[in-house]
Parts: structure tokens; sequence; C-alpha cells
């Protein structure tokens, strides 16, 4: 059977991440709009963005029910429902840049790429919005050439998300369209979303310092408290049932002793147990 390149599948070494590879090296612009961003899908392709002048990612976050109403009852102000919408849109990608950080693996290399993204970010290299309007569906990456360059630039686009698992992982389909008709056409939608979009940047920077596990003010003892959690952890009780394992002989039992003694024992293990989710 052919093997048609323009497909790209995942599969047999042909993969989206192998393909971005080939292509963004020589982009001055890299434009994406995607459902979903995760840091995992960056860091495996920003070194590859190196030289790229420009990169903008374009992403889609839905507000749930109540929210569009909230929105709908001030439809007669379009000012205060577009600022409500934006603050809807920066918390809630808040929410999911926590929980991701939560769930990702605790390495050097998660770090380095999102102390990348940061520095890029604050160089204005990279710059990350959010349309809030509608749902966005959408998996479409433009790569914009050198002048000099073979045409003016290409799109990718069919089912892969901005993850590590759809440009590696994944039995994805995605399609690499080389006519300059779609390239402009693909251009234009994306400058007609990216103008209504929500700056996401300092949101991203500030929940990456003070609700995730890279924050910059974690002291020593926070760090000590930590690590005895996490040795321990699969010895501690802390239910409500919690009981005291240790009474020393010709102890006294009074009850407000007790009662004291496993109060003080709740609020260290509870305390540990805070950090260990902070850090």
């Amino acid at each position: 059977m052919k093997n048609d390149l323009s497909f790209i599948t995942n599969q047999n070494g042909h993969n989206l991440k192998e393909r971005f590879k080939m292509l963004i090296k020589d982009t001055t612009l890299f434009d994406c709009l995607v459902g979903y961003f995760y840091t995992s899908g960056f860091q495996s392709i920003y070194e590859s963005l190196e030289s790229t002048e420009k990169i903008r990612i374009l992403v889609g976050i839905n507000t749930d029910r109540q929210t569009y109403e909230n929105l709908c009852a001030i439809k007669n102000n379009d000012r205060i429902r577009q600022i409500k919408s934006h603050l809807e849109v920066k918390k809630e990608y808040q929410r999911m840049l926590t929980n991701e950080l939560e769930n990702s693996e605790d390495s050097i290399s998660v770090e380095s790429g999102i102390e990348k993204f940061i520095e890029w970010i604050k160089a204005e290299k990279l710059e990350i919005r959010a349309y809030p309007s509608q749902n966005i569906h959408a998996k479409l990456y433009i790569m914009t050439f050198n002048e000099d360059d073979r045409d003016e630039g290409r799109v990718i686009t069919g089912s892969s998300n901005f993850t590590k698992s759809g440009f590696i992982d994944n039995l994805e389909f995605n399609v690499e369209l080389t006519k300059p008709s779609d390239y402009y056409y693909a251009k234009e939608k994306f400058e007609e979303l990216w103008k209504d979009s929500v700056d996401l940047a300092d949101k991203y920077i500030n929940t990456i310092r003070n609700k995730t596990w890279l924050r910059e003010d974690i002291t020593p003892y926070e760090l000590y408290i930590k690590f005895l959690y996490e040795y321990f952890r699969d010895e501690l009780n802390t239910e409500e049932d919690i009981q005291l394992s240790y009474i020393p002989e010709q102890f006294k039992k009074l009850e407000y002793q007790e009662q004291a003694v496993l109060n003080a024992k709740k609020s260290y293990w509870n305390m540990a147990a805070s950090l260990s989710q902070m850090l």
C-alpha cells in the first residue's frame, strides 16, 4: 500500500512531533488554535521553536451553565458582560492549569519546559490567549516561513490537541495542507478569533508561581514537613477516630488531656497533608 505522507497518524515513527521538528525550525511565526493545551505538548517541541520569532497559542475554554445564565442576565450591559466573561475564563484556566500540574510528573523535564514557557512569555516571544464566546474544538497549527523560503506557510489540522499524547502517543489523523489558499484562509480565521480573545499570560505565571509545586516561596521547614509526610503517609491515620497509641505508665487518664493530645496530633498531620498538596 502506498504511503501518503500528507497524513500524520503517530504510527511507524511518523508522528506529529517529528513533522513539527522538520517544519518549525524554518518558521518565523507559529500559531496554534486548539481545544486543549497542556505543557507536555510544549515540552515535546519547544527546542524546535528556539529560532521562531513569535508563538501564539489560542485555546478554547468552556464556561458552565451557571456562568452562561449569569452572562445572559446582564446582557444589556456589554461592558459588564465582557469583564465578567474574561474573569470567568481566567478563573477556569487557573483551575485547569493547577489540575494539570498536580497530575504531572515531578521531573526536571517538566520544570524546564515550564520555565522556558514563562521565559518566552516575559520576553514577549510567546502569547497564550483563550476564546471565551463559544466552544472551540479545532486543532489547527499554522506555520509561516521566512520570506525567501519554499512558500508562505503550511497548515496542519486534524485530531491532535496541543499535548504530548496528541503529538506522539495517540493514534491520530492529521493532514498537512500546502496550498496557499488553505494557508491564507486558516490565517485569516485565526486572526479573527485572536482579536476577541482573553490574554492568559499573567494568569499562567501567577498560577505556576503561587498555586503549584513550582512556587518560589517554599521554606526549608515546609520541605522537611513534606518529606516526613511522604515518608510516613502510609502509616498515618488522619481520620476522625484517631486513637492514642502510647500511654506512659502511671499516667492518670483525664479526658480533656487525651482530647488535647488527639487534637494536636490531628492538627499536625492535617498541616502536613495540606503542605504536601501545595508542594
